[in-house]
């Protein structure tokens, strides 16, 4: 093992011991321990991207774009596939290795400065943002971890907030209503920011009204499909094939058209992300800069596209809402026959919910596990989708003999796994070894 990897591992080690931890209700640690690094959240202006569904491609979005435009760009998002390294880039390119365990290793020495414990992801969101300011980042674009109130990343003060949308999910620690929920995510929102509404806000923007109000803002973009939205867009074209093209037009800063290789619903993140990134450089897109950021975006884990023959995607929706959105992308794409679905699901998520969405889109269930302790059994899960469809479900905890049974099952139809992020990252961590 060279030095380098060396560094990194041991960086690794360090940080997994603050997994016992758990999540800080405050924002004091973060502060502190930024404060310890000489504040460089206040080095760069900021996005800051919630919402219970679509806040990692749209924030990727908003870099992107950003990016194109000529800026040094950071972005931050959560969680990773593979490595911890996905979780910051720079300019679209995530930090090595070395310089990885670097700004964690400065990071480290500022907690150790401190007279406190810290969560994982306050030392992660602390390393980003330093990170940040070594790379002279001019956009930082920040995806919430949970909520808004208390997450770590709301120890900046964002020019733009965006909120994607608001569902039921982390209900243990968010609330129980669509109100709650919206509540938390809300925080985001601070003085002299522009805050920017998804359209899964629709029925609680009320709560970020209130917000808005209190705190002396005048000025609220919405991006929805409704005559009183201020940006909309429509679909031109829906890819007929995974990995197809998406083309959309945006309408209400001007007018573009946009070509993607995504399924239609990214047609509502691009919105916002444009949006969001037209609010950060004062409204001025230039529609080159756009499609050339957009047409080569990826989306890892986000029906992401492995193999075309038969096809092979992954989709990390773990809620009913982001399983209903996967279920409607496979019936555009998937002409040829519907996927045989490969589903591994936490235990604390609502499973019934994603089956129940994902039923009418798949010629077959099975159950598997991802390798996490919070994983639900294999033949738990099973049982769940024999009692919500009334299909004989196969269990099988390996996932790659899970992989290998599906493609034999799904034949030219192809298979879809999902379920979590994950299960996604388990299996492009099989890497060539995926049946």
């Amino acid at each position: 093992m060279s030095g380098d990897e060396a560094s990194y591992v041991s960086a690794l080690e360090r940080l997994s011991r603050a997994l016992t931890f758990g999540i800080n209700p405050s924002l004091d640690g973060i502060r502190e321990l930024t404060g310890a690094l000489g504040c460089p959240e206040r080095e760069c202006s900021c996005v800051q991207v919630t919402g219970t569904n679509g806040k990692t491609s749209v924030t990727r979005m908003v870099g992107a774009i950003l990016t194109a435009h000529g800026y040094r760009t950071g972005v931050y998002t959560s969680p990773h596939l593979v490595s911890y390294t996905e979780r910051i880039t720079i300019d679209g390119e995530p930090l090595s290795e070395r310089a990885f365990a670097a700004v964690l290793g400065d990071v480290f020495e500022a907690a150790d400065s401190l007279d406190r414990e810290f969560t994982e992801f306050e030392l992660l969101t602390a390393a980003a943002l330093h990170a940040f300011r070594l790379n002279e980042v001019e956009f930082a674009c920040l995806e919430v971890g949970m909520g808004g109130r208390w997450d770590a990343t709301s120890v900046v003060d964002p020019v733009v907030a965006v909120i994607t949308g608001v569902a039921l999910d982390h209900t243990d620690r968010l609330g129980t209503t669509r109100e709650e929920i919206a509540a938390d995510k809300a925080h985001i929102i601070k003085a002299r920011c522009f805050p920017i509404l998804g359209p899964g806000c629709e029925g609680v923007e009320h709560i970020f009204e209130e917000r808005v109000r209190s705190l002396g803002l005048s000025v609220i973009a919405r991006v929805g499909l409704r005559e009183c939205d201020d940006i909309t867009w429509r679909i031109v074209r829906c890819p007929r094939t995974p990995g197809g093209t998406l083309t959309v037009d945006i309408a209400g800063m001007r007018d573009y058209r946009v070509t993607i290789h995504a399924p239609a619903y990214q047609a509502a993140n691009v919105a916002l992300a444009m949006a969001a990134a037209g609010a950060a450089i004062f409204n001025v897109l230039d529609p080159a800069a756009v499609d050339t950021a957009l047409r080569t975006m990826t989306f890892p884990g986000r029906f992401e596209l492995l193999r075309r023959e038969p096809p092979l995607v992954l989709d990390g929706a773990h809620n009913p809402d982001a399983a209903a959105v996967l279920s409607s992308a496979i019936r555009d794409s998937f002409r040829g026959g519907l996927p045989v679905i490969v589903l591994g699901v936490l235990a604390d998520k609502d499973v019934e919910g994603i089956v129940r969405a994902l039923a009418d889109t798949a010629s077959g269930f099975i159950a598997t596990e991802n390798g996490s302790s919070r994983c639900l059994p294999a033949d738990e899960l099973a049982a769940v989708v024999e009692r919500v469809t009334g299909r004989t479900t196969l269990a099988v905890p390996v996932l790659r003999e899970a992989l290998a049974i599906a493609r034999e099952r799904g034949g030219e139809g192809g298979v879809v796994v999902t379920g979590s992020l994950h299960t996604v990252g388990a299996v492009k961590a099989l890497g060539h070894d995926i049946p």
